[in-house]
């Protein structure tokens, strides 16, 4: 009898070391899955409530507990949970007398970052306002459209955004939008001024009948994303999305001791959605800097005494090319929360400045599907977890790049790729698993799903990106498909770029594309030209009109004169021999220039210029 006891007792003991020899990662794979079920569960009670407990109010509970402690630190400023909780209340009182506010109205922020960011943010849930985050770099048309989009009837913009404000104000008067200035003056007739009035009123909690009929599902704001194609898009955040997304700082072990680095801007959703609604989730501090800068980075850290770090991968890799410094290592931070981060960059990174944990995931703003390194795999962006494909069902699929749509069979069904082939990700559109789409854009909203993909009638939401699945089970970022690209961390629609190019007076045609450069994260911008008939390139005219019209991160930097685009059978341009041939003169026999902003002028293309990209000695 002792002897059955002993030997139930060794195999019980043996049993972990036997599993961890055959499945090395099961333990790891079910700790995370634990994690993950756990803030799931969270999300879902909060929501379940009635009223829901949404962010705001977690946030106010974080005020009350500890109103002292320092939410946001700003250059010298330090703003507590207290003092945010108070100058949100003076924002939704003031946006309520004097822009005529009520829950369910809309108000877009055309703002750099800044700490008034958040309290504007927190004021509008206050009201049971949804918030819509305008890129601070679109201008005219794409500004316009974003802010038409979200059904905004308040536009609130800083004061050094002044000139793109008055580009759209006919526009804006003839839809009776109020405009305000984040400012205690206005000198632009038909804006007025917001700070002096927020200053005036009383900084008393605000009656929760205010937001009485706000749920889970309320949309909380629009963050924008260009998608696959054509304009930014707004993609629909609802309250309970937002409790999800904290779910990713609770996963990586960020705490209420945590002080965690930001230099994203905050209308993309990992600085907002995931960085400062993270932070009020964990009661943690967000240390917030106006735009990156290299050379101060690990200075704030140290000032600061930052412990985490939010990046995409060019943060950590204009990081890795500042000189090294004896002072590379003092610093506290112990975790890295970002995307995009190549494989080289990563070990880079870590060897020179520590033993810092990075936490990359992927994830999309309107997506109903994500993942997150948990393992510490070099260039990995996640697993495919037993446990939580249980949960959520997602597959990749064979997808036909030339053809841009999914490979289907004889049935009519898609093919799943096998391990080591890349495919585009889709995931089964489920209560678990909502896609609540686009602000304004039904047909845009319905593009992104997939109907009969394996069973007549299942749904699916497309990724619009291909990944890959090793041997191993870990998974790989590889490309996006359609007309996007991503360079300098923001998404880039082809389309978009293609239109404001069409209207120089000597083009006829456009094909727009991004193609990959040496040492850098994603794609930089490439346009195919075809001429009018009799018409002659005109560098300093394309620069001035790419300058006008398009951000920085969307000019393209070559532009290659072709006397003919091709297409495809379904008449689309064709991209990726164009691609594969990139802006090297030694290959291409067609006119290429470059984008030269000391010249201010698209200058030849040169065998020079060409090395000096790839060298790295032409910054991009």
């Amino acid at each position: 009898m002792f002897s059955c006891f002993y030997t139930a007792l060794a195999g019980l003991l043996l049993l972990p070391l036997l599993l961890n020899r055959v499945c090395p990662y099961f333990f790891r794979d079910l700790l995370f899955f634990l994690k993950l079920a756990r803030a799931a569960q969270r999300a879902h009670s909060y929501a379940a409530r009635s009223p829901p407990r949404t962010i705001l109010e977690v946030f106010t509970q974080r005020a009350r507990r500890a109103p002292r402690k320092p939410l946001v630190l700003f250059g010298e400023e330090a703003h507590t949970y207290e003092q945010v909780d108070k100058r949100s209340s003076q924002v939704a009182r003031a946006l309520r007398e004097h822009a005529g506010l009520q829950q369910g109205d809309c108000l877009a922020l055309f703002l750099g970052n800044e700490p008034a960011y958040i309290w504007v943010w927190l004021g509008l849930a206050k009201l049971g306002c949804a918030m819509a985050c305008l890129n601070c770099n679109i201008r005219a048309k794409s500004l316009l459209h974003c802010f038409q989009c979200s059904g905004a009837k308040v536009l609130l913009a800083a004061p050094e955004l002044k000139a793109a404000v008055e580009d759209i104000l006919p526009a804006l008067k003839k839809e009776k939008v109020k405009v305000f200035y984040l400012s205690r003056t206005s000198d632009t007739e038909g804006v007025d001024s917001f700070i002096d009035k927020m200053e005036v009123v009383s900084d008393e909690p605000v009656p929760h009948s205010w937001r009485s009929n706000v749920t889970s599902q309320t949309p909380a704001m629009y963050i924008y994303t260009s998608g696959t194609t054509g304009l930014p898009k707004a993609a629909v955040v609802t309250h309970r999305r937002i409790l999800l997304a904290c779910g990713l700082f609770s996963t990586s072990g960020v705490t209420s001791e945590d002080i965690v680095y930001n230099a994203l801007p905050l209308y993309h959703s990992a600085a907002l959605l995931i960085g400062v609604h993270g932070c009020i989730m964990q009661g943690a501090t967000f240390a917030l800097r106006a735009k990156f800068s290299a050379s101060q980075f690990w200075v704030d850290c140290r000032k600061y005494k930052v412990t985490v770090i939010q990046y995409i991968g060019e943060v950590l890799r204009y990081l890795c090319n500042v000189p090294k410094k004896d002072s590379d290592g003092d610093h506290r931070v112990r975790i890295a929360i970002g995307n995009g981060l190549r494989a080289d960059v990563w070990r880079e990174f870590v060897r020179r400045f520590g033993d810092i944990h990075i936490f990359e995931f992927y994830a999309a703003t309107e997506g109903n599907i994500g993942f997150i390194n948990y393992t510490g795999k070099v260039g990995s962006v996640g697993r495919v977890n037993y446990f939580h494909k249980k949960m959520v069902h997602y597959e990749l699929i064979r997808y036909d790049v030339e053809k841009d749509e999914p490979v289907r069979d004889e049935n009519g069904y898609c093919i799943r790729v096998p391990k080591g082939e890349a495919g585009l990700l889709i995931c089964k559109i489920t209560p678990l698993s909502p896609f609540t789409g686009y602000a304004g854009a039904k047909s845009q909203t319905e593009k992104k799903k997939l109907t009969n993909v394996f069973q007549k009638g299942d749904l699916y939401f497309n990724s619009g990106d291909l990944l890959v699945v090793d041997q191993d089970n870990f998974i790989y970022f590889h490309d996006r498909v359609g007309d996007t690209f991503r360079w300098k961390g923001e998404n880039v629609a082809t389309t978009e770029v293609a239109d404001i190019l069409g209207l120089i007076s000597f083009v006829q045609e456009v094909n727009v594309y991004g193609v990959p450069v040496p040492g850098h994260e994603g794609r930089i911008g490439m346009a195919s030209i075809r001429l009018k008939e009799g018409c002659e390139f005109n560098g300093e005219q394309t620069y001035r009109h790419v300058v006008d019209y398009l951000p920085n991160y969307a000019r393209p930097r070559f532009v290659r004169i072709q006397d003919a685009i091709e297409i495809t059978a379904t008449f689309k341009h064709r991209k990726v021999q164009l691609v594969e041939e990139g802006f090297n003169p030694a290959v291409i026999r067609d006119g290429l220039y470059f984008l030269d902003d000391k010249e201010k002028m698209y200058v030849p293309m040169t065998q020079d210029i060409y090395n000096a990209i790839n060298n790295n000695s032409l910054k991009l």
